[in-house]
């Protein structure tokens, strides 16, 4: 693991060598500058991922096994058809995405049954995780067969390595968020998050940084989220987030690109494509949160706030959520994989 480079290295180096996908200065500063503006205004902080309703509320052991048996789960839940999604009713209200699944979780745990407990989850049957996970649409939700492989796959190295808990993978990494995602990569197979590009080997580790992040923010940055370098954490390659950077003008793709896009293929992990994407995902959103802690530093007010490729990851995540509407147009690259 260790000659692999990390995620914003990688992020720097598939930027540097791509041919589909340019970084736009002005797209940076003027998302720095939007970005800056937010959290001084604290309409948007490391506080804004509990505000969500499905999201845990304590900062306890219980919140810390849902968020890994969440993230543990949290891919692939794009639709082949925007009119029929996987839906899951709760609280009232219609969840799609991932959303869907956390709102599948939440409506799993009121019925008794222990689903965030490694003990139930490391033998669980498929009948019982489509149970767990069923739709209240006609669509169901992809890759039922992949998700139950890797929440047994997780659950049996939580049991056979952890004593039962993700907690103690915490206790282990001694507060660096880097070597919680070293641990979560080297122990369950199904974060390795990586491939070849120019010749190297390229870490992404989108699922892998996500649970770090959801864990700091949970927990506020004390208790077992509290990491002293959780500022190395790069945003999380997906498929939603270049959009936005699109909508924004950050990036921007060639007309080869574009027109690849357009003809709505499915890619396959490793494709060109896919990597520069990815790639220059994770570096455009390390310049725009350097150019953000920038913006704040100069400002007496904003020295002292909180601000991350994180937080702009969440950001940009839930304001492409609220202006789907806004981003129809824009292609995303389209893949069906557990990575994202």
């Amino acid at each position: 693991m260790a000659t692999i480079m990390t995620p914003r290295d990688s992020g720097r180096f598939i930027a540097e060598n791509s041919k589909g996908v340019k970084i736009i200065s002005d797209g940076v500063r003027k998302i720095a500058e939007f970005m800056a503006q937010k959290i001084k205004e604290g309409s948007y902080n490391m506080q804004s991922w509990k505000e969500h309703e499905l999201n845990p509320k304590t900062m306890d052991k219980a919140a810390l096994d849902w968020i890994f048996v969440s993230d543990t789960l949290n891919f692939s839940f794009w639709s082949e058809d925007e009119n029929d999604k996987y839906v899951v009713n709760y609280g009232g209200k219609k969840h799609t995405g991932y959303w869907s699944l956390c709102a599948a979780i939440n409506r799993a745990l009121d019925e008794g049954i222990p689903f965030t407990d490694p003990h139930f989850y490391a033998t669980i049957t498929r009948d019982k995780l489509e149970h767990v996970l069923r739709s209240d649409s006609k669509q169901t939700i992809p890759l039922l067969d992949e998700r139950l492989q890797v929440l047994q796959e997780a659950g049996k190295v939580l049991l056979q390595k952890f004593d039962g808990s993700f907690v103690n993978v915490i206790r282990l990494c001694e507060k660096s968020a880097q070597t919680l995602v070293q641990m979560i990569v080297e122990n369950f197979p199904s974060y390795r998050d990586m491939t070849e590009f120019c010749g190297k080997t390229v870490a992404i580790y989108k699922r892998a940084q996500i649970l770090v992040a959801d864990i700091w923010a949970c927990f506020e940055g004390k208790g077992y989220g509290e990491f002293t370098d959780i500022d190395t954490i790069t945003m999380f390659a997906d498929y939603r987030i270049p959009q936005a950077l699109l909508y924004f003008g950050v990036i921007e793709y060639s007309d080869e690109l574009m027109e690849f896009l357009r003809k709505d293929p499915m890619m396959k992990t490793g494709d060109r494509y896919e990597v520069e994407i990815r790639g220059c995902s994770i570096w455009a959103t390390e310049l725009v949160s350097e150019e953000t802690r920038r913006i704040l530093d100069a400002d007496v007010d904003g020295r002292n706030l909180i601000s991350n490729s994180i937080i702009i990851d969440f950001y940009l995540w839930d304001y492409r959520r609220a202006h789907a509407d806004e981003m129809g147009n824009i292609p995303f690259h389209k893949i069906r994989c557990i990575y994202y």
